[in-house]
């Protein structure tokens, strides 16, 4: 039960969150050479393309690992940086 039309541009929230995930968790396994930024940015921006998505009711699927690969790529750089500070 979609709330949108097809034509809307709310249907691109799953597939831009998916690839922001992508890409955030890609950069946050090299974290160590590449900093922690751009995996917080993109993880941040995948969740946050995420939850709009959620929100709509589109594409739910696509939603859904957007937002699992953007919050452990938001997370794992915390973690890491946490247990290598002790």
């Amino acid at each position: 039960m979609s709330t949108g039309s097809a034509d809307s541009p709310a249907t691109l929230y799953g597939p831009v969150s998916v690839i922001f995930g992508s890409a955030a968790l890609l950069a946050a396994v090299f974290a160590g050479f590449i900093g922690i930024a751009i995996p917080l940015l993109f993880g941040s921006l995948a969740v946050t393309f995420a939850l709009l998505g959620l929100g709509r009711g589109l594409n739910r699927g696509q939603c859904a690992l957007g937002l699992a690969t953007g919050s452990l790529s938001v997370l794992y750089p915390i973690f890491l940086a946490a247990a290598l500070s002790t």
